[in-house]
């Protein structure tokens, strides 16, 4: 499996901007798809955006898309989601994850066990 370890969260201001990281390590992290997964109070847990292995193909929820930007730095085994302009409805547990294949991913099949992820609060 890719160990993922999730950072960068916090409490921000409608309006704001957060930059999540999401640090990747063991297999060969830089072949593998991966997303940012978030989980809402009382929903269920929903993909935000997806990022092919070599960074040339995205994807968003329509929710956040002109809003998020999702990147990856292969050489430093890192995922990014910049999040700009934060409304409270973003407020979530963020997680990241890796996929066998783009699509899959997007569809939600992941490879890894989720981990702790990183809570974003955006208040009004």
């Amino acid at each position: 499996q890719v160990q993922l370890v999730e950072s960068g969260g916090g409490l921000v201001q409608a309006g704001g901007s957060l930059r999540l990281s999401c640090a990747a390590s063991g297999r060969r992290y830089d072949l593998l798809p991966m997303g940012w997964f978030r989980h809402l109070p009382g929903k269920e847990r929903e993909r935000v955006a997806v990022i092919s292995s070599s960074g040339d193909r995205t994807s968003y929820v329509y929710s956040v898309k002109g809003r998020f930007t999702i990147s990856r730095d292969n050489a430093k085994n890192t995922v990014y989601l910049q999040m700009n302009n934060l409304k409270p409805e973003d407020t979530a547990t963020y997680y990241c994850n890796v996929g066998t294949t783009f699509s899959t991913l997007e569809g939600g099949y992941v490879m890894n066990d989720w981990g702790k992820g990183t809570l974003v609060t955006v208040s009004s």
